[in-house]
């Protein structure tokens, strides 16, 4: 027999033979390497250094399990371990065909060529698979071809690169980050997975770190797995625990002693002391009898991460949030603690906002650098509002003015403008004009009100139209396509709503922080509170799957012009985007004057 027709055999019995008995992590263990370019510590793989990955892959493999959930925080693994250790077992223990879904067909085409083409290069058994030198061999970025199968890399954006491709192993990573629909064909999510219905020995395995409760897929995935959290004993006790913050000890003004109390004994011991026990931890199952295995994981399970790193980043964060900026502490609790984060000040009462009212004792207080104003139209009158911006978009609420009249009339518009047009003294001295008014063009005055904005266009007075949905960016680049050719800006009304709602929920003055005044003749009363606070964020499903929206609080009460239009004063200042920083004041001899206290609550000097 001839060498070529033995070769030949040799390779079609090589893909026939059984798949060596091997889990993903033995595999992993005996010949996968690290790369330099995607690992801190590369060379030879060791499962010991991230115990916690070994259920998970092993889980992968198992014959009973056909699909793996792995809710995690940021850096543990998720895609070395569930990810690319996949790929190398399959194509070299039991070819098939494989698909890896990114959100975007450009990160499928970044982990092809930073995470998976480093894996073949560096791992030797692996080094031969894919010949991508030969011009026939059929590979590309997003293809790779081994014999008995191949691994096919998509982006969950594009419906026509989840179509019409059978596959036995679907490798989904950063769920969380991918669009509600690929095109118009629908969840990506649901296509890729019926790509593999034809298989008997189908796997899915999804990761994510997880993003906002009630919209978050990997969320909704692990309720409904076996919900498996990672254990360790105590040093003591040995009773086995889930790593939990709320067990963390630490002074912040020495973060070099981090300790853990035992839940079970109460024993307070050191960080070293606990991780010493991670070799031993395993995987604690809520609900063991249930098909999907689902496995949740924080920063604190890591070996690679020290407590000490967690906590700083808490510390910040919650620092962050006194200033009305609460983008860090989300950050924080779905990148180390990979929990969703529930959004607050969905809802706020009118009586707390009321109370706070304060005596200004002139028109515009000092503080106050620039006006912007929104403006609502209704059939029988305008409702504006005037509001001056601090530093640090601090902001105190000047005039609230409802202007009544007939606006098919012109008498009415001339009153608006007036209105528009009138100087403001602050209480140094200065005159300040509005830098920028939005007017919201729906309603039955549409046209009118795109002629008023024409040709005040100068004075920045735009026309704006406000648009739903959480998605949408709260201020879009304006265009001319209307009627009147004026600039039109397209409003992101809900975005605009979260956001007004997270600075009127903070107490304590400052960045953000939002005054209003106690003279009578402002138009600041309780109706305008009642309005400011009509609404509020739930949680509704359309089509399936979950989103927020906003709604009134009572169905009874329609009056939320005042949330509109301090949104709309908002919008107004975003678009202006003024340089909000008070200049260095001289006295007559150059010398800098000291910088006035601020006014406290009751009206004192801080």
């Amino acid at each position: 027999m001839k060498q070529a027709t033995i070769d030949l055999f040799t390779q079609i019995f090589s893909v026939l033979a059984p798949p060596p008995n091997l889990t993903i992590s033995e595999w992993a263990d005996k010949y996968r390497y690290l790369s330099q370019e995607s690992s801190a510590q590369p060379g030879k793989w060791n499962t010991a250094k991230t115990p916690y990955l070994r259920e998970i892959m092993d889980a992968i493999t198992d014959d009973e399990t056909k699909k793996v959930v792995f809710m995690s925080a940021a850096q543990l693994g998720k895609t070395d371990g569930p990810i690319l250790n996949s790929i190398g077992y399959y194509m070299y223990c039991d070819p098939c065909p494989i698909m890896v879904l990114q959100p975007t067909i450009q990160m499928a085409e970044t982990f092809s060529k930073d995470r998976l083409a480093p894996m073949l290069r560096d791992t030797p058994i692996l080094r031969d698979k894919i010949n991508d030198k030969s011009r026939n061999s059929g590979n590309t970025i997003l293809q790779k071809i081994f014999p008995g199968g191949h691994v096919t890399m998509v982006g969950a954006n594009s419906a026509s690169s989840l179509a019409s491709r059978p596959i036995r192993i679907l490798l989904a990573d950063e769920i969380d980050r991918y669009s509600e629909t690929a095109g118009k064909e629908g969840d990506p999510l649901l296509l890729a997975s019926k790509r593999i219905t034809t298989f008997w020995n189908k796997k899915e395995v999804y990761t994510s770190t997880p993003t906002i409760k009630g919209l978050s897929r990997i969320e909704v995935e692990y309720i409904h797995s076996t919900q498996e959290e990672w254990n360790v004993p105590c040093p003591e006790c040995g009773e086995y625990q889930p790593m939990e913050w709320a067990q963390v000890i630490f002074d912040k003004e020495n973060l070099e002693e981090i300790c853990y109390a035992c839940s079970k004994c109460g024993v307070v011991l050191s960080e070293p002391t606990w991780k010493e026990q991670y070799i031993n931890g395993k995987f604690v199952a809520k609900f063991p009898n249930r098909k999907v295995r689902g496995f949740h994981l924080n920063a604190l399970s890591s070996l690679l991460t020290e407590w000490k790193d967690i906590v700083q980043k808490f510390l910040t964060a919650n620092e962050e949030k006194k200033k009305g900026n609460i983008h860090l502490l989300k950050v924080w609790t779905n990148t180390e603690m990979g929990q969703t984060w529930e959004e607050e000040g969905e809802q706020l009462e009118q009586d707390d906002l009321y109370k706070r009212r304060e005596k200004y004792n002139c028109e515009v207080p000092e503080e106050v650098i620039c006006l912007t104003a929104g403006i609502d139209t209704q059939d029988d009158r305008f409702e504006i509002e005037v509001v001056g911006w601090g530093v640090d978009k601090e902001s105190w609420g000047i005039k609230y003015q409802v202007i009544y009249g007939d606006l098919k009339l012109p008498e009415i518009w001339n009153e608006l403008d007036t209105f528009l047009s009138q100087t403001f003294t602050r209480a140094d001295g200065a005159k300040l004009k509005i830098i920028c008014a939005c007017m919201d063009s729906g309603g039955h005055f549409t046209n009118q009100v795109y002629k008023f904005c024409k040709a005040r266009t100068a004075r920045r007075v735009y026309a704006i139209k406000g648009k739903g949905g959480m998605e949408v960016p709260y201020v879009k680049k304006p265009t001319k396509s209307n009627r009147a050719k004026t600039p039109l800006f397209i409003i992101g009304v809900d975005t605009g709503k979260s956001l007004l709602y997270q600075c009127l929920a903070i107490t304590e003055e400052g960045p953000n922080y939002c005054h209003f005044p106690k003279e009578k003749d402002r138009g600041y009363t309780q109706e305008y509170f009642k309005g400011l606070t009509a609404e509020k964020m739930v949680l509704t499903y359309k089509q399936g799957r979950a989103q927020h929206i906003w709604m009134l609080k009572d169905s009874g009460y329609k009056r939320n012009e005042p949330l509109d239009i301090r949104n709309y004063a908002t919008a107004a200042l975003e678009i202006a985007n003024p340089v909000l920083k008070k200049p260095d004041k001289t006295d007559v001899t150059g010398s800098p004057i000291k910088k006035r206290g601020r006014r406290s609550r009751s009206g004192g000097v801080i």
